[in-house]
């Protein structure tokens, strides 16, 4: 294709509804004491009614879940801790019982992906607050349903992205928005995870989604504290994306090698290539690389990497960081613990060593949901917006539609419809 037959896709953006208005720095009324309805406890949702078990402020009030045993166990947890015990739902529909009770407050959802968005939208129009698993939504449809929907109704609907609270992302954000890396031009971010053995399972809902997808599906882990970073939607906002995938190489060799080559467990199909990487450019032309690989032997890695006009930053796959005069070379160990001392971010001096001991995936996972309901009972704008959700997640239509285009460019839509400059900075309230 030539350089002048390339033109931008855009998606039409829906105008906002007459007496509709933007939720930016969305305040409540505070709510002393959240009452939480789980709705999933399988794995993702048990691990966090045990973190709850450790919050001060909220009653679990209902456990919902596909699976009888799933709900028993998470009704262990509150007996084991003399807890009182909350109202079972099991079945295919008792989550909307739980959204339609009139003593909760907050909803909790960790279901599949394509459950995210119809059971945060059915709970927001119910009165309630709600908190969605990542990603909060798998299409360009499913991210205007959240907008418009907490616009209306003037609830919380946040994106449980606990990467946004690990320690050094937390830091190195700190760090950010007190110039120690000057103006800000480029960030990194991923989900490098091998995978492979979670793949296998093809009667699984995620390889069931993979089957028809190729592009980023989930990227919310890696891109989500890079916009934060990069105050997308607070002073500046997502332009346009280009994303291409590689071929199937590492998964398909996997399976042949762990069943033999022409067995039926060899020949699962889906469409998800190895390795996806996309280009984002901002409006004030900063630019922002997400990367997605679950079937390589790869370590583990989010990447995130900071660039700026006076220093540099890494996570992965060691923390490292370079600054102005000597940026030829990373802080030397006692440096670098020096900066990240001097630096360290108020919640995790606030609640740190709390959430190392209560856990989840080192004790971010516990500080989001601190955050979360010390900003509910306080009254406070929470920390991440449904703008973020919607923003964070598009990312899984659009990166489809530029890869099956051949990396065509794809316009980003502004989900707060031309209000992405009215704050400047990412503020968290106290």
């Amino acid at each position: 294709m030539k350089q002048d037959e390339i033109k931008m896709i855009e998606l039409k953006e829906p105008k906002r509804l007459v007496g509709q208005e933007n939720v930016l720095q969305l305040a409540v009324d505070p709510i002393p004491t959240v009452r939480i309805g789980f709705i999933g406890v399988g794995n993702r949702g048990g691990a966090a009614l045990r973190r709850y078990i450790h919050m001060e402020g909220v009653e679990i009030k209902a456990i919902c879940d596909l699976k009888e045993e799933l709900v028993k166990k998470g009704q262990s947890y509150l007996q084991n801790n003399n807890l009182p015990a909350a109202t079972e739902y099991v079945g295919e529909d008792a989550w909307k019982e739980v959204c339609e009770r009139d003593d909760i407050d907050l909803i909790y959802v960790c279901t599949d992906w394509l459950s995210h968005t119809p059971m945060a939208v059915y709970a927001m129009e119910k009165g309630k607050h709600v908190a969605i698993e990542v990603p909060a939504a798998v299409s360009i449809e499913e991210c205007w349903q959240l907008v418009d929907t907490a616009e209306k109704t003037r609830k919380h609907c946040m994106m449980l992205e606990n990467c946004c609270y690990d320690f050094f992302e937390l830091t190195t954000l700190n760090m950010a928005q007190q110039g120690v890396f000057g103006e800000l031009v480029h960030g990194e971010g991923a989900y490098i995870h091998d995978l492979r053995s979670q793949l296998k399972n093809v009667e699984g809902w995620r390889v069931k989604f993979y089957e028809t997808y190729t592009g980023n599906p989930y990227p919310t882990h890696g891109f989500g504290p890079i916009c934060q970073t990069m105050n997308i939607h607070r002073g500046d906002k997502m332009d346009f994306l280009t994303s291409v995938s590689s071929n199937q190489f590492g998964i398909s060799s996997y399976l042949k090698e762990l069943y033999g080559d022409g067995s039926p467990e060899s020949k699962i199909k889906h469409t998800l290539g190895d390795m996806n990487t996309t280009i984002i450019r901002t409006a004030k032309g900063k630019t922002i690389m997400v990367q997605h690989d679950v079937t390589s032997p790869r370590p583990y890695s989010r990447l995130h990497t900071l660039s700026g006009t006076k220093g540099y930053a890494q996570k992965y796959p060691t923390p490292l960081i370079a600054l102005e005069p000597d940026s030829h070379q990373f802080l030397t160990e006692e440096k670098f613990n020096d900066l990240m001392r001097q630096y360290e971010h108020p919640f995790i001096k606030e609640i740190g060593e709390k959430a190392k001991k209560v856990g989840g995936h080192g004790g971010m996972d516990y500080m989001m949901d601190y955050r979360l309901i010390y900003c509910l009972r306080n009254g406070l704008p929470l920390d991440m917006d449904v703008y973020d959700a919607a923003e964070w997640s598009c990312l899984v239509e659009l990166t489809k539609i530029s890869t099956i285009n051949g990396g065509q460019p794809v316009k980003i839509p502004d989900f707060t419809r031309g209000d992405w400059n009215k704050l400047q900075g990412l503020e968290f309230f106290q």
